[in-house]
This record gives C-alpha cells, sequence and structure tokens, in this order.
C-alpha cells in the first residue's frame, strides 16, 4: 500500500519445499548435515549446552552429562593427578549467574570408566545378534505397516475414481448436481494426494533395511571395538564421538553412591552404580584388621621386632612399603596402641632404678643381676640397654658391699663367649 515490503518467518514445516529441483555445488543431504553440525556448535555456546563438540579433553561424557538435581547440563573441570588429567563433572550454571554454591560436583574417573566397561560388554557378538534380530523384527513390522498405509492409498483411489465416475453420468444441464459432484471429486482428488505425499513420506523415514554386506559388517564391531577403543593412538576426541554415536545422554546424580542413568541412541536406558572415590586419608589409612595384627604383635615384642616379624610374613603398609620401627610407632600413635614399654609398665615391671632403689643397690648391680639370670629382665624397647625388671620376690639377691662382683653371662647375652668382670661399689 505505501511502498513497504514485511518479512515474516515461517517454520519449515510450512514451507513449499522442492529439493534437489537446481543443481547446487553440495547436495541436499551434505547441506542438511552441515546445517546440523552448525546447531550443535552453537548450541556449545548456549545455556543448554547440549551435544557440543567434542575437545581434546579425557572426559567421555563432556557435552552429554545432566545434572540428576536439577536437570541442567554440567560443564568439566579437569585436574592433574599423578601427571594424567582427571575429570570433575560440575553443575555450576545457577552458581555463576547468581552468586550461589554448585549444585553437585561428581567425580568423573569412576564414571567415566563405569561407561566405558558398559560400551564394551554392549559391543558384543550376542549383544549384536540380539540387535539384528530386533532389526529384523522391526523391518517385518514396518513392512506391515506399509502395506496398510498403501491399502489407505487404494481406498482413497478407489473413492476418487467413484467420485469421477459419478461426475462423468451426472446430467450437464443440471449443473447443481453437476456442481456438487466436481465438488466431491475434487475433494477426493485432494485427499488422495495427501495420502499419497503422507505415504512417500513415511515410506522413507521407515526405511530401516540391510543387505548382508552391511549386517556382515555390524558383526564385525564385535572384535573391532575393543581394539579400536584400546588404541592409545586413538585420541580422546575420536573416543567422545564414538560415546555420542551411541549415547544420548547420562544424567548424574551423587548421593552416597554415585548414580548414572545412561540413555542410548533410540531410548534403551540403563542406571549404573559407582562408587564414591574414597579421600586421601582414607586410602592411606591401615587396614583394621593390620592394626589388630600390630597390637598383637606388640603385646611381646618391641617395635622393630614387630617390623621384622611383619616383614617376614610379606606384609606391607597402606602405601605398599615394607615396616620400620619409625612406621610402627607412628601406627601405634595414630591408633593408640600401647608400646610394649606401657603394657609391661601396666604389669608392675621396674626400671633398673627403681628396682635399684627396693633392694638397696646400684642400678648397675641391678643390670648385672638382670643379665646374669638372678632377676628377670624383658626388653621393653628399641633403645640399647632398655629394660624392666620384674620383683625380685620373697628371695631376692643380696649385694655385697665393697667387693668386686664376678658374674659368668650366658652366651645370649653378651656378644662372646668370654667372662665379663662387673665392678659396683655399693
Amino acid at each position: 500500500m505505501n511502498g513497504t515490503t514485511a518479512c515474516t518467518k515461517q517454520p519449515r514445516d510450512q514451507w513449499i519445499l522442492l529439493p534437489g529441483v537446481h543443481t547446487g555445488y553440495i547436495g541436499w543431504e551434505q547441506y542438511e548435515d552441515n546445517q546440523r553440525r552448525l546447531r550443535e556448535n552453537a548450541q556449545a555456546n548456549g545455556l543448554d549446552r547440549r551435544t557440543g563438540p567434542p575437545r581434546e579433553g579425557p572426559a567421555l561424557l563432556q557435552g552429554l552429562a545432566v545434572c540428576g538435581i536439577c536437570g541442567n547440563r554440567m560443564t568439566v573441570r579437569y585436574h592433574s593427578r599423578g601427571g594424567n588429567l582427571v575429570p570433575d563433572y560440575l553443575c555450576q550454571r545457577d552458581g555463576i549467574q547468581h552468586g550461589k554454591s554448585i549444585c553437585q560436583q561428581v567425580p568423573g574417573e569412576s564414571v567415566d570408566q563405569a561407561i566405558r566397561d558398559l560400551l564394551l560388554q554392549t559391543m558384543t557378538p550376542m549383544a549384536l545378534d540380539v540387535a539384528l534380530a530386533v532389526q529384523q523384527e522391526v523391518q517385518s513390522r514396518t513392512a506391515e505397516v506399509d502395506r496398510l498405509r498403501q491399502k489407505q492409498v487404494e481406498r482413497a483411489r478407489y473413492e476418487a475414481d467413484a467420485a469421477e465416475r459419478r461426475y462423468m453420468h451426472v446430467d450437464p444441464a443440471n449443473r447443481l448436481v453437476a456442481d456438487t459432484l466436481e465438488a466431491e471429486w475434487n475433494s477426493k482428488l485432494r485427499a488422495l494426494n495427501n495420502a499419497q505425499e503422507e505415504y512417500q513420506r513415511l515410506r522413507q523415514t521407515d526405511r530401516v533395511g540391510m543387505d548382508e554386506t552391511q549386517k556382515k559388517r555390524i558383526a564385525a564391531l564385535a572384535s573391532d571395538f575393543p581394539k579400536l577403543w584400546q588404541d592409545v593412538a586413538l585420541p580422546d576426541r575420536e573416543r567422545k564421538r564414538i560415546v555420542r554415536l551411541l549415547l544420548d545422554d547420562v544424567t548424574l546424580a551423587k548421593h552416597e553412591l554415585v548414580t548414572a542413568q545412561v540413555r542410548f541412541k533410540g531410548g534403551v536406558t540403563t542406571t549404573l552404580t559407582v562408587p564414591r572415590p574414597m579421600s586421601i586419608w582414607r586410602v592411606n589409612a591401615t587396614d583394621p584388621a593390620l592394626v589388630a595384627q600390630i597390637g598383637s604383635c606388640l603385646l611381646d615384642h618391641t617395635d622393630s621386632e614387630t617390623a621384622a616379624i611383619l616383614n617376614q610374613r610379606g606384609v606391607v603398609s597402606a602405601k605398599g612399603q615394607p615396616f620400620t620401627f619409625r612406621r610402627i610407632g607412628r601406627i601405634r600413635r595414630d591408633y593408640d596402641l600401647k608400646s610394649r614399654y606401657d603394657l609391661l609398665r601396666q604389669a608392675g615391671m621396674k626400671t633398673a632404678e627403681e628396682t635399684a632403689a627396693t633392694l638397696g643397690t646400684c642400678p648397675s648391680t641391678v643390670r648385672a643381676w638382670g643379665l646374669a639370670g638372678l632377676l628377670s629382665v624383658h626388653s621393653c624397647g628399641d633403645r640399647r640397654n632398655r629394660y624392666l625388671y620384674e620383683a625380685p620376690g620373697e628371695n631376692p639377691p643380696v649385694p655385697h658391699h665393697g667387693q668386686k662382683l664376678s658374674l659368668r653371662l650366658p652366651s645370649a647375652a653378651v656378644s662372646s663367649q668370654s667372662t665379663q668382670e662387673v665392678q659396683c661399689e655399693a
């Protein structure tokens, strides 16, 4: 009216689209594939972050992980462990936009391992045989549905032909009847045209048949897939592309265990339960059975003797290291175990100084009596000459004041078999 133009965008299903009418630089299928890739890459920068392009990191579920609490897409954060990148899946959109704490953070290493195992178990000869059988059943049912649709087209054609015959037999002079039959004929023709177009569209959609060559290639995946997946030369990006060919998404929820609800292409779902990784202090904690074993050894042995006994039995620490008396002492302190010294003291044994004060002599004489077997002596530590003595009883040894005490010591108590002289002045 006023010389202006207006443009209104219509959804694609309302277009009059005739693909392949004109020759282009690329085919229609390639154009559709390019548009799909562009949409996926654009969504990687949007709020949904659905099926974004695979990146170089090792996280298998990058772009596929969904928060099991709020339903948002989860992002990936990496940290280094032992020189390798380890992923964590985070739901942090609300935290970034509104300054709140993150919804949940799921350790990704154990989840990725569970997904790897699931895919390797899925791509087995039996699973592929079942998939081929299901595909064959779907194909047979599709053929049955196609026959039913074809009958609908035939019925519409019969009704159009009947309307045409009725119109042809009418008297042209009777314009009222002729116009009515012509309108009915046109209506039946439109219904036939719509039925044929719908039939062709659904037939293109339902083409699921496979020839023998394709079936052989699918069966070969059972042996090729594990080799391909475990190939060290395969980049992480290609592994992610393989995962995206098989999975739609994975919903993660972290409670006492990590639950992963896996949705395959085609709608099949399965649920995995993954234990949460232990904290570092739990990893390095000594096993309770080993603590009990150490406590049992300490009843009759020192720290050094206990370490030697455990090493002889082939027992190692939580970090896989052999035992030393320092490591045994640290375990005693960490788990509140009593040492050999404390146990003997609780049993009423005394030091050389305390025993000497009781017997009215000097500590060196008590040590000499202990070496000579006149007093019951027990080793109580790893330092040299650290002993405790039992009470002497009713007939204790009597010191000889001002005299030289000559004792012949047993060979187990000295390094040589000679007689040693112990001099003590009372």
